[in-house]
């Protein structure tokens, strides 16, 4: 995760609470007066979730919810992993990030099993990669599927039209059916001196390849490290230095001040967009931003960055009550009301085929059809596999990228770095 999430209006009310929301309370919701049920829903970034807790509640007398929110998925997983540690603190029901979700599965234990609550039927309410995904090895089921975070590339209208491509999003998709050929785009926009960079950085594009490939890139299901015996990991880190090496960055850190900067001041033509990146996008830029970026697809046609799951720690007291507001708010109707609510890309196939997602553009960026390009995008991915230390692993590559993008290694021994500090972080090295 590695990644932080801004997707709409609750974030200033999460960052005010900063980051011990989620130690101040242990075993999530307790009984209120008149013997009430009370629950928390522990979740990062902005899942959209507002209406259809108000609506959960009404439908649910005596059943009240807070929604206790970090923004920033790097603070929200280490202190989500501390509360199941320590079996108090959790909310009752809480998101767990799809890079993310192998390190709680390992401890299938400290969650209930939504089997024994109804979830064993449920199968054909999630697109079945994602559904795989939110299973233990035994087979008890951890967590339900929310969003996903189908690929598109977002690019610059503006700084397009300066380089003297096309802008439409349909020509810019067919200049770049590879990842080859978008290099070959950035390099002839590097050509044209805008004064801007094609890409921001080279960091999230290494998830976007290597997700693109499907399997487990860097750890199999045993736990072993396997980067270097997968030729796709490997390919998929020559491409994002080849763009590094042909000077296309403008090496801004993602997430940083700089990169958020980048953003408003048109600084670089591109990014990785997953659906989830549009609402950071546009909060970031601002009115000075809008029908300044288009959508258009992805090079290599899909994709995921993202996405995540509910589920329930055994730690809950109301353990009945929490599966059931995990259930709604994980059903086609609660993706839906997400979607309208954050545009978060649902993992319902109900949901996604639904009008309101297949018709749905978005305004801000030039009535873009991100339904269409974003369901497109998602029918066509492959399941991956992030094992329990993908955290780790992805911080050595990230750090081994931003020093080639920096000139301070080359590539080959930014690849040895991440390597031998893969190794090291797992215990191997």
């Amino acid at each position: 995760m590695m990644t932080k999430r801004v997707r709409g209006a609750r974030v200033v009310a999460a960052m005010l609470g900063g980051g011990a929301l989620l130690v101040s309370t242990a075993c999530g919701g307790g009984d209120g007066a008149g013997g009430d049920v009370e629950l928390v829903i522990d979740t990062f970034g902005v899942m959209g979730y507002d209406e259809l807790i108000s609506q959960f509640e009404e439908e649910n007398p005596g059943v009240t919810v807070e929604e206790r929110n970090i923004t920033d998925l790097a603070d929200y997983t280490p202190q989500l992993q501390q509360n199941i540690a320590a079996d108090g603190g959790a909310g009752d029901v809480v998101a767990i990030e799809e890079a993310n979700i192998a390190q709680f599965l390992a401890q299938a234990d400290r969650f209930v099993d939504l089997n024994e609550h109804g979830g064993a039927d449920l199968e054909g309410d999630f697109l079945e990669w994602k559904w795989e995904q939110g299973h233990s090895f035994d087979g008890r089921l951890i967590g339900l599927g929310t969003d996903i975070g189908s690929m598109g590339v977002c690019y610059n209208v503006s700084l397009f039209e300066d380089a003297g491509l096309p802008t439409d999003r349909e020509e810019v998709g067919e200049l770049w059916p590879t990842w080859e050929d978008f290099i070959a785009t950035g390099e002839d926009f590097a050509a044209a001196d805008t004064g801007a960079s094609f890409v921001s950085t080279i960091q999230p594009y290494f998830r976007a390849v290597t997700a693109q490939a499907g399997g487990a890139p860097f750890q199999n299901p045993e736990g072993d490290l396997v980067v270097e015996d997968n030729a796709d990991t490997r390919a998929a880190y020559d491409t994002v230095t080849a763009m590094a090496d042909a000077g296309l960055s403008a090496n801004l850190p993602i997430w940083s001040e700089e990169w958020n900067a980048g953003i408003q001041n048109n600084a670089f033509a591109t990014l990785p967009c997953p659906a989830w990146m549009l609402g950071h996008i546009e909060s970031t830029a601002g009115d000075a931003g809008e029908n300044q970026w288009d959508v258009a697809a992805v090079p290599g046609g899909s994709g995921n960055w993202g996405g995540s799951f509910l589920a329930v720690p055994a730690q809950s007291e109301h353990p009945e009550e929490a599966a059931e507001l995990a259930k709604f708010l994980t059903s086609a109707e609660g993706q839906l009301g997400a979607w309208n609510e954050a545009n978060v890309l649902p993992s319902s196939p109900e949901a996604l085929e639904s009008a309101d997602v297949t018709d749905f553009t978005r305004p801000y960026f030039n009535d873009a059809p991100v339904g269409e390009i974003y369901g497109a995008s998602a029918s066509q991915l492959s399941p991956v596999y992030y094992g329990p230390d993908n955290q780790a692993i992805d911080d050595a590559f990230r750090a081994a990228l931003e020093s080639v993008e920096q000139g301070q290694a080359t590539a080959d021994e930014g690849w040895d770095t991440a390597v031998a500090d893969s190794e090291r972080a797992l215990g191997e090295g």
